[in-house]
């Protein structure tokens, strides 16, 4: 495909073939759907419920899911399809061959990391609670904040150690994946059964305690938020999965089940349990789902917590993976295990001192992140007629400044901004960053400031064979 000097991430691209493809339901689907499991996606979703009723919330749930299938994930995954090739070439049509290396390339790295310390915090946290201690960190969510080195120690051990499996490579990852997701839908299932005699009072609770002055819609709004905040890296690199899919209707029936499919199905039995618990207590008390869990389930909560963690191996090792392949495909000069080990460190002490525990704000900064880049790569779709154009020279106008404007239009509702903040945390933000990025790309490209395309790259289709 390279005919002459191309970056190194794009010489050394290679598609995969047609012939190794599979079903996506299968691969995309359940990958997917493995993310979705994932403790750190529904342990907060439950704030949404402080906002609004059960309803509501779960509406918000069912159009943040369909949102991240339908715009975040689609145009990624359908490009990953045709070429055969991952997000870091893809996005050099968007954003440039030498802006390609930041935007997406190196920057979802970076972000994987900040995944990577959030698993690091929950899995610490949850095994810490579910043997009956107390996980205190310095700088977590809570009340009660100081040095345990209890909390140190459990999270370097748990890091490291599925750092070391993300590093060996895919295969490893692949074979978490398929193990661990049963535990946390047993454990869903059961929580939300025994929550279910809390249920019929909640309503009367959520009217009782409702915060004046809130609109009636700041529930769904926020869930909506949450839903997408979460989504946003993954989707982005749809075309990481897709790329071992054979045609658009796998993409398309991947990401129903996985995506939309998942948050809905998963986002409703976490909000089942957490409105039943703070209705069985008579009071908005516990937004956490692992905190309402532990108000309904007795002993048995302790033990569910420990297995949650258990399940959450498959995205520790996942993130783990991406950020070695991301960050060793742009800086080769440096192993993938040295990338790997070194983005876990950094990870480690995020999750160990509780940083990473502060998820609403995390969650608003990756979809400011990665909405303008999920924007600007719909418009270019768009524009192309759906076709990958190929890498663009140098540093694309249009990409960097859809992603800088969206970028802050996505921040303006981050509590991290304290008085800066423009807008209400229960916002959409992630989703006015994709909608900013999407229309300053199309004004910017069809103002002519779209780079010339790489004359060295030639496009052509994936092997049959590899």
């Amino acid at each position: 495909m390279a005919n002459g000097k191309l970056p190194p991430y794009l010489e050394s691209a290679k598609p995969v073939p047609k012939s190794a493809r599979a079903p996506g339901l299968m691969t995309t689907g359940a990958a997917f759907a493995g993310i979705y499991l994932w403790i750190a996606y529904y342990d907060k979703l439950g704030n949404a419920l402080s906002l609004g009723n059960l309803g509501s919330v779960i509406l918000g749930v069912i159009i943040g899911g369909g949102l991240s299938f339908a715009l975040f994930y689609l145009v990624s995954g359908m490009w990953g399809m045709k070429t055969g090739l991952p997000l870091y070439v893809v996005g050099s049509s968007t954003f440039g061959t030498t802006g390609g290396y930041f935007l997406p390339g190196i920057f979802m790295g970076v972000l994987q990391i900040g995944w990577y310390s959030v698993a690091t915090y929950y899995a610490t946290t949850l095994v810490i609670n579910g043997l009956g201690g107390k996980a205190i960190t310095l700088f977590g969510p809570g009340e009660e904040h100081g040095f345990s080195a209890l909390f140190v120690i459990v999270a370097v051990v748990w890091g490291y150690l599925f750092a070391f499996f993300g590093a060996k490579g895919i295969k490893y990852v692949a074979r978490m994946a398929n193990i661990f997701p049963v535990v946390p839908i047993l454990m869903l299932l059961i929580g939300a059964i025994i929550s279910l005699k809390g249920l019929g009072k909640f309503g009367e609770v959520r009217v009782a305690s409702a915060t004046p002055g809130v609109p009636a819609m700041a529930g769904m709004l926020l869930a909506i938020q949450m839903v997408i905040g979460f989504s946003a890296t993954a989707m982005a690199a749809g075309a990481d999965f897709t790329q071992n899919n054979r045609n658009a209707s796998d993409v398309k029936i991947g990401g129903l089940a996985g995506i939309w499919g998942a948050a809905v199905v998963v986002g409703i039995l976490a909000l089942i349990t957490v409105a039943g618990a703070n209705g069985a207590n008579a009071k908005l008390s516990n937004f956490s789902y692992a905190g309402s869990l532990g108000d309904v389930g007795g002993f048995i909560a302790k033990i569910m917590l420990i297995l949650f963690a258990v399940g959450s191996m498959a995205p520790a090792c996942f993130c783990s993976f991406i950020i070695g392949n991301s960050l060793s495909t742009m800086v080769p000069s440096i192993s993938r295990m040295k990338w790997t080990m070194g983005g876990a460190t950094a990870g480690i002490i995020l999750g160990a001192t509780g940083l990473a525990g502060n998820l609403e704000s995390f969650f608003g900064l990756i979809g400011a992140s990665f909405g303008p880049v999920c924007g600007a790569m719909a418009a270019d779709y768009l524009l192309t007629g759906g076709k990958w154009a190929g890498p663009r020279k140098g540093i694309s106008i249009p990409g960097y400044v859809a992603w800088a404007l969206g970028f802050l239009v996505g921040i303006s509702n981050n509590t991290m901004l304290g008085k800066l903040r423009v807008l209400e945390t229960w916002h959409p933000a992630a989703l006015y960053s994709f909608v900013v990025g999407f229309i300053v790309y199309l004004i910017l490209a069809k103002a002519g400031l779209e780079p010339p395309k790489e004359k060295a790259y030639v496009v052509t289709d994936p092997p049959e064979t590899a």
